[in-house]
């Protein structure tokens, strides 16, 4: 695996020097090449969800699928615009020169992508690459092999592996991959993970874009509509079955308004659900034994209050509202990353501002209530809903990414772009005339100095 990974990484670092990947037409051609590719592979990728997530073909339509297609038609639309050169003011000091900034790829990419949302997580940033003009290796994620398997060969029918390669493995391959000296590596996954990866790129000075995760607070204020916020929220948590980076992780709920919220919160798992989950078409499954025996092991950390029902065998892992849940307790202190809610109650906005600001910064945060100006200022989230989960991953006119332990830099729509790009300052200065005034022995420092 060593000599394949140093090999297309030459390959791709000879492709790229060439030139081929800089004209826009280029890069136009390749992200219709994408977009026709997974038109293609649409049905083999949601069965292969299917397999390894019991993923419905709705939910990973709609949570995987669409949220490709809307960044490449983005792309598509407005590439041209974001690659133009921007010129900008010049100061009196470099008079008569004119400034420009111009975007150029920053080469060759490295992007590793998590096992929750394989499909969305490993091509939405290959859309960025292509986009700026970059080469890619792709890694995803061992845990779902089949998925795997699809976008294998998918990518491998739709680009040459000096532009575009992918290649499977644990996380010793990860580890070669890392060896090597990529001009940005993009990754997604856990803060602990995203710390070696940072390590790693710091040995070549690579820069890296690292979405993590972390605890994502969901505030439930007195002002609240708690209906609307029981439904919002229960969706939230239910995709993916809580095995998303933007879960809403924990419930502060305000004790004047806990006992009614759980009680709606409850209806509306029944609701979404149905009677018997475990039969449900559009719960997933938990990835792995390892993840369901750490989600187990939670249940003892509070009381349950709704939920609790499990499957080991197939791995179910019903929707569960723990209360009594101690501050310092083992389900507090990691991203849960499955279907368990903590509760913990507060008597004022100011106080759950508090709780949140004490610990790591969140990937996401939500907050139900009319004081949500009070909540932006008073803390910090890579990003934020006010009464909705989830919902601000989908517009990608804005930027998507962390903060602190949550991660570094962005991406979608523009932030895609810009993100596998360099903006280089360029300042063009005429020759048909050449001030005296910056020459030593600057004799004419006192009438310069009134113009700085």
């Amino acid at each position: 695996m060593q000599a394949t990974i140093t090999r297309i990484h030459d390959t791709q670092r000879a492709y790229f020097q060439s030139g081929k990947t800089l004209d826009l037409r280029f890069r136009k051609d390749m992200l219709r090449a994408l977009q026709g590719a997974i038109k293609q592979y649409e049905k083999p990728l949601t069965d292969a969800l299917w397999q390894d997530l019991h993923k419905s073909y709705e939910e990973a339509y709609l949570t995987e699928i669409s949220i490709v297609y809307s960044e490449i038609r983005a792309h598509l639309r407005h590439l041209s615009r974001w690659a133009k050169p921007e010129r900008k003011c010049s100061p009196v000091a470099i008079m008569p020169g004119r400034s420009k900034v111009v975007k150029e790829p920053l080469g060759n990419a490295l992007i590793i992508a998590p096992w929750n949302y394989p499909v969305q997580l490993l091509l939405n940033p290959l859309v960025g690459a292509i986009s700026a003009g970059c080469t890619a290796m792709l890694k995803p994620s061992p845990y779902v092999p089949n998925v795997s398997a699809v976008l294998v060969q998918m990518i491998q029918a739709t680009f040459p592996e000096e532009y575009i390669a992918i290649v499977e493995g644990h996380r010793e391959v990860n580890q070669m991959l890392l060896e090597a000296r990529w001009d940005m590596i993009f990754f997604t996954g856990s803060p602990d993970l995203g710390k070696k990866v940072m390590e790693a790129a710091a040995k070549h000075l690579t820069p890296v874009v690292l979405e993590l995760g972390g605890k994502s607070p969901c505030i439930i204020d007195k002002t609240a509509n708690l209906k609307v916020a029981a439904k919002r929220v229960a969706w939230g948590k239910l995709l993916n079955a809580g095995q998303t980076c933007i879960a809403p992780d924990y419930l502060l709920v305000h004790e004047d308004v806990k006992d009614e919220f759980l009680a709606l919160l409850a209806k509306a798992f029944d609701h979404l659900l149905g009677q018997n989950q475990q039969e449900a078409k559009h719960f997933v499954r938990i990835v792995s034994d390892k993840a369901f025996a750490r989600l187990s092991g939670y249940l003892q950390d509070g009381k349950i209050y709704y939920g609790g029902k499990m499957d080991a065998k197939e791995r179910f892992f019903s929707p569960t509202i723990l209360t009594d849940v101690s501050a310092d307790a083992p389900v507090m202190q990691e991203e849960i990353f499955g279907p368990i809610f903590p509760v913990m109650t507060f008597s004022g906005i100011a106080e759950a501002a508090s709780f949140v600001v004490h610990r790591e910064k969140p990937l996401a945060l939500y907050y139900f209530g009319t004081d949500g100006d009070y909540m932006l200022q008073h803390t910090s989230a890579g990003g934020t809903c006010i009464n909705d989960t989830i919902m601000h991953i989908v517009n990608n006119h804005i930027p998507f990414g962390g903060v602190g332990n949550s991660g570094m830099s962005c991406y979608h729509g523009k932030d895609s772009f810009l993100a596998f790009s360099h903006c280089r300052s360029v300042v063009t200065t005429p020759t048909w005339i050449d001030m005296p005034f910056r020459y030593m022995p600057y004799r004419l420092f006192k009438l310069v100095k009134n113009l700085l």
